[in-house]
């Protein structure tokens, strides 16, 4: 809400109200979680201050696919436009774009390899990223990368690196007879959909904050709706919900406590962070002529 000509939170109880101001000539973007609500005076002052305003579920992303992040943008903006720019220069070049998807999915294997080997509580439920099979999977899979020739090639190996990770956390996990099931209502298959889903909603918070529209993808359909979403959203699914999603199907976590673990997760390995670095980096490469 606005007061006295400032932007304020407010939580309102049953004893007092609490107040918090937000500065928002210093502030990017505010999300809207469940719950929340905002004046029409503060999304002025919101707009005329250049601040992204969203709406999304708790902890900062979508739970449902139907309940994608809306955006409110200030039509005064003046955001820089050398992401958007930089990512259009190499998007229509189908060389250039397939560069780009090899260098995300070479960022994923990093990824994985940082987070398995710093997570203690992985290594304290047997997930190890010097485990042979792990191990020669992700060095076999970024060998086969370079030699790619074309996006269908990078996607039947990403599948083949996918079935080798689903293989070794469900047999970590004693879950032996796992098979992946979108459509499925067993506990991993349904941890691994909800845990996707949160990782879509920082990829979307992502692409937006840097003005890329998420139809420009680089490696899932040109025709898809937010095909974008899931390129970037790939580089942390791997690293934390996969072996997540196991884990908590084993111990039979509820949704909500699977889900608090991957936001604590995110934060945790700076899953966020990681995001901009590589579609800042991909936007700002230098293409060859």
């Amino acid at each position: 809400m606005q007061k006295d000509g400032r932007v304020l939170y407010l939580t309102e109880s049953k004893d007092e109200n609490l107040y918090w101001n937000i500065p928002i000539a210093n502030t990017t973007v505010i999300l809207l979680g469940t719950g929340t609500s905002i004046t029409q005076a503060a999304m002025r002052m919101l707009a005329s201050a250049g601040v992204l305003v969203g709406f999304c579920g708790g902890g900062g992303t979508p739970l449902f696919s139907g309940c994608e992040i809306e955006w409110l943008t200030p039509q005064s903006e003046y955001r820089p436009t050398e992401y958007i720019q930089g990512w259009l220069k190499f998007w229509f070049d189908d060389a250039q774009r397939l560069a780009v998807g090899k260098a995300f999915q070479q960022a994923r294997i990093e990824y994985i390899r940082r987070v398995w080997d710093k997570d203690r509580e992985l290594k304290a439920e047997n997930i190890f990223i010097d485990d042979s099979a792990i191990a020669n999977a992700l060095d076999s899979y970024a060998n086969n990368i370079e030699s790619a020739e074309k996006v269908g090639d990078l996607l039947q190996r990403e599948a083949l690196l996918a079935k080798q990770l689903y293989r070794y956390a469900a047999k970590t996990t004693q879950q032996s007879e796992f098979t992946r099931d979108h459509q499925a209502t067993d506990l991993a298959n349904g941890f691994l959909n909800h845990g996707n889903y949160l990782a879509y909603g920082l990829a979307a918070t992502t692409l937006w904050v840097l003005g890329i529209p998420h139809g420009f993808a680089v490696m899932h359909g040109k025709t898809r709706r937010g095909a974008l979403v899931f390129d970037v959203a790939d580089l942390v699914k791997d690293a934390i919900i996969l072996p997540w999603a196991f884990i908590s199907a084993k111990e039979k976590t509820s949704e909500q406590e699977f889900r608090q673990q991957c936001l604590q997760k995110f934060t945790e390995h700076k899953a966020l962070d990681f995001m901009f670095e590589q579609v800042k980096q991909q936007a700002l490469r230098e293409t060859q002529p």
